[in-house]
């Protein structure tokens, strides 16, 4: 069995020369046993390891025990071992998770910690060929696509390794066996309290007697063949996404264009939208796919909610995904000064310098989106910045009467979601210039100006 490692490991390039390791450890046959055949093998492929352990407070007295028992198993070995012990069912109530998830949560996170402490690279798990088959048949009950059907990858994040991925559950318990291993069973492995429970204890075992004796190895090889398939449909949906989707600081906007692409390539094309957006696909189900494709077809404005507070609109036929901000900016917030004294000024998360000229010669024809000047004769003293009012309604550049606020958001395509936020500048509670869009026409400079107002925005998205 431990060239069957050796070739896994080596197939799918897991370690380096100096990488190191920590090794997810619970007490059981699969984690003892990638504990101790790391340990043999970490002078061949120049590594080091370390153990981490979670007591998850579920069984009492046995997961102590188990803690017990990986910290003795670790210290005949010399291996530097870390533990945690967390009431998993208290946080499970805490989040409103099941307790399977929020174990979980509670693991990955921990060996994320001791992979800090360690100073590692990589974090080992012990995922064999029977719990990539289980995941096979739990996804394909839930109705999984392609990527789903390939199971559970032997690297994933380009530092979680899997070593005995291609190793069935049978030859791990003859290697403890073997070499003198007495592992922990977990006694809830037994129980059918779960899905995956279930399945390998009365789903795979009825497949075995009545269609398939070697079904865990017929699961794998049709992960293998999917996998090719897949990660050829990944990579060109990957080309597309960069041709098609841009982040502007706050939302992904996925072209309009793309919509127009096969539905296999659409589809991953959202989903990694989604995951850039949110750092995951957690709940992102294929209805979900099919809303945001139906949402692009029926008109500007329309949006819809997808899980993790993730929020999908519609503008001029480009999607746009945002998160919703429930720290929104409100439009009474309002910022008053007096032009004269005001220096530099700060508003929300912009900063606005003032600087009071006499001289047209300083001022630059061509100013910048987020510089410009007006007459300060006109303005007078007091100005304030908010956000947009009910009912403002403002006089543009080039103009002669005024246009309501509501409708220039419109013609600018500016998302609905997004209009509440604008910053603008106003001089007696009169709009003088939407910051980043319009400047008025009451304020412009002209022949008779002999006092200037410039302003500067200064704010990381600009």
């Amino acid at each position: 069995m431990i060239n069957k490692v050796i070739n896994t490991i080596i197939k799918n390039n897991m370690f380096n020369k100096g990488d190191r390791v920590v090794v997810a450890v619970s007490g059981g046959p699969d984690s003892i046993c990638l504990l101790d055949l790391l340990y043999k093998l970490k002078s061949r492929f120049e590594i080091q390891i370390c153990a981490a352990h979670v007591n998850h407070c579920l069984r009492g007295k046995e997961a102590d025990e188990d803690e017990r028992y990986v910290e003795d198993f670790c210290k005949e070995l010399n291996i530097k071992f870390f533990c945690k012990k967390v009431d998993v069912n208290l946080i499970a109530s805490e989040k409103k998770l099941s307790s399977e998830m929020a174990g979980r949560e509670v693991r990955y996170n921990f060996f994320e910690e001791v992979k800090e402490k360690f100073n590692a690279n990589k974090i080992a798990i012990a995922h064999n060929a029977n719990d990539n088959a289980e995941t096979m048949l739990m996804r394909i009950i839930r109705g999984t696509g392609l990527s789903g059907m390939v199971g559970i990858k032997a690297i994933r994040d380009g530092y979680f390794v899997r070593p005995l991925i291609e190793i069935s559950r049978q030859e791990i318990e003859d290697y403890c066996i073997e070499n003198r291993i007495t592992p922990r069973i977990d006694k809830t492995n037994n129980e059918r309290l779960y899905s995956r429970n279930k399945i390998r204890l009365d789903l795979i075992p009825y497949i075995k007697s009545n269609f398939n004796e070697d079904i865990i190895s017929a699961l794998n090889r049709l992960g293998d063949l999917i996998k090719v398939d897949d990660d050829y449909l990944q990579k060109k949906s990957y080309e597309k996404y960069n041709n098609y989707c841009c982040f502007d600081g706050k939302n992904i906007i996925i072209n309009k264009d793309a919509f127009s692409e096969h539905e296999a390539i659409l589809s991953r094309i959202i989903r990694k939208a989604v995951y850039d957006l949110n750092g995951s696909t957690y709940n992102l189900e294929k209805k979900h796919i099919d809303d945001i494709i139906y949402l692009q077809k029926i008109g500007t404005g329309k949006k819809l909610n997808l899980p993790n507070k993730i929020v999908i609109s519609n503008n001029y036929g480009d999607i746009c995904l945002h998160v919703k901000n429930e720290d929104i900016i409100k439009n009474e917030s309002i910022y008053n000064v007096d032009i004269e004294e005001a220096g530099e000024i700060k508003y929300q998360d912009i900063k606005i310098k003032c600087e009071l000229l006499y001289n047209k010669d300083e001022i630059k024809v061509k100013s910048d989106r987020y510089t410009k000047y007006f007459d300060a004769d006109k303005t007078g003293k007091n100005m304030s910045i908010r956000c947009r009012r009910e009912g403002d309604r403002f006089m543009p550049l080039g103009m002669k009467s005024y246009k309501k606020l509501k409708d220039i958001f419109i013609n600018l395509k500016i998302p609905r979601d997004d209009r509440n936020n604008i910053p603008m500048v106003c001089f007696e509670d009169e709009i003088g210039w939407i910051i980043g869009y319009k400047v008025s026409e009451k304020f412009k400079i002209d022949d008779k100006t002999q006092k200037i107002l410039k302003l500067k925005i200064e704010r990381e998205d600009y």
